[in-house]
């Protein structure tokens, strides 16, 4: 019998598997649609006509800039071995450039090639610095935020992702993260608090006020909330890296909690201020796709139920009443959608994880009787949000005295388009 002798290429392109790969290319788009336009559009219709061009340039440039990081250093920094003595925190150079990753060479455990999975989690680490932009939005300098963004990618995001991700001390722990919950949302919603304290308000801005700032084009935004979801399901979706059951499950309870949050904000938009809005219906999508996504790949109907009507409630308490209570100018809502609604994702993973959809020997919560997974997300979620706001504190006292983080009141008065990029929107 002749024995047929393959080469490594040969062999990788044997295990190759065409659907995954398919469906996580799919997904990469879905994602950085997210970023331009869905979250551009988002954010710039909730700002005022004259600060909306800046936030769609902050958008598209972090787009171009965090690529260009991700490939050079990122990726290596947050899924590379980094040592026994500091891998618990980073990884290490060994891929900057992509060093030694070729288009045949599959990402280890899966049945995709590993430069498709480098532009999977490069979308990720577009959108999180991009979601922070919510925080500051209409008082910032472009070249402050330019600076602060690319070393908060560098400084923050890289070494969490390697801690939940790359094999750091919260992904040993055992704690569960399909999706970004802490990596993404937890740790861009409390950087976005600790910005818009460390910044101050906006010039005129009152909460109480009764003639309040307001979105300038309604329209935008819900044309953002429906590229955000339908984005979103490549976002969850493609988490497990694979075609199938536990991607379907993620598709499906990435619907329902989104649903359920719209629908639980837009009754407490009704009860409580006698109309139901637009703007709410549509944070409310945002709300409950955020809450849902760390525990997409662990969670099934019923919990997705659940954490899509907390996650609706939740929110809308802290951006109606906590808000207002404290007075910070947290301009779009980054902390109180993205940070609230990434820890309710997380906790709750810790009662709602079910092997049903783990499988065999998987995690489960205290619903099913086990209550260390709880305790271990608890750890993660606190964990991230004391990294995420120790780090954005010092970076921003760094960045404000090299090179200033907040405009001038006459720029500001002008508006950021004019003052900062010299153009307008409308004519």
């Amino acid at each position: 019998m002749n024995e047929e002798l393959y080469t490594l290429e040969q062999v990788e392109s044997v295990l190759l598997d065409s659907g995954d790969t398919a469906w996580i290319i799919v997904s990469t788009i879905l994602v950085l649609m997210m970023t331009i336009p869905g979250l551009a559009l988002f954010y710039g219709g909730l700002v005022r006509r004259k600060n909306v061009l800046s936030v769609l340039m902050q958008c598209l440039i972090l787009t171009a800039v965090i690529i260009i990081e991700w490939v050079v250093v990122g990726y290596s920094l947050a899924f590379t071995t980094g040592g026994d003595k500091i891998d618990f925190f980073i990884g290490g150079f060994d891929k900057i450039f992509l060093n030694g990753i070729g288009v045949g060479q599959l990402l280890e455990g899966y049945s995709i090639p590993e430069l498709l999975f480098v532009s999977f989690q490069g979308m990720f680490a577009v959108i999180t610095p991009a979601l922070i932009i919510g925080a500051f939005a209409e008082r910032i300098k472009f070249k402050g935020f330019l600076l602060f963004s690319v070393l908060w990618a560098l400084i923050v995001y890289n070494p969490l992702a390697h801690w939940v991700w790359g094999g750091g001390w919260i992904g040993e722990l055992g704690a569960i993260d399909f999706a970004g919950g802490t990596v993404v949302h937890i740790n861009a919603g409390v950087s976005a608090l600790v910005m818009a304290i460390l910044l101050g308000k906006r010039k005129g801005w009152n909460i109480k006020s009764e003639d309040p700032i307001t979105p300038h084009n309604i329209p935008f935004v819900v044309i953002g909330t429906a590229l955000l979801w339908m984005g979103w399901l490549g976002f969850n979706g493609g988490s497990g890296l694979a075609a199938d059951g536990i991607s379907a499950n993620a598709i499906l309870v990435t619907n329902i909690a989104a649903a359920a949050a719209a629908l639980t904000w837009t009754f407490l938009d009704k009860i409580i201020n006698k109309k139901p809005t637009v703007v709410g219906f549509c944070t409310g999508v945002v709300a409950g796709l955020v809450a849902i996504t760390p525990a997409a790949g662990s969670t099934g109907v019923l919990g997705a139920f659940v954490i899509g009507i907390i996650s609706g409630l939740v929110c809308f308490w802290m951006v109606a009443y906590v808000k207002p209570r404290f007075e910070y100018d947290d301009s779009l809502d980054a902390f109180g959608v993205h940070g609230v609604g990434g820890i309710i994702g997380s906790i709750l993973i810790g009662v709602f994880a079910t092997q049903a959809i783990t499988g065999e020997g998987g995690a489960q919560g205290t619903l099913y009787g086990n209550w260390s997974q709880l305790w271990v997300q608890f750890i993660a979620t606190l964990a991230t949000v004391l990294f995420s706001a120790l780090m954005t504190w010092l970076l921003f006292k760094i960045v404000d005295k090299l090179v200033g983080i907040r405009i001038s009141s006459k720029s500001e008065s002008v508006g950021l388009d004019i003052s900062e990029h010299g153009e307008i929107a409308y004519e």
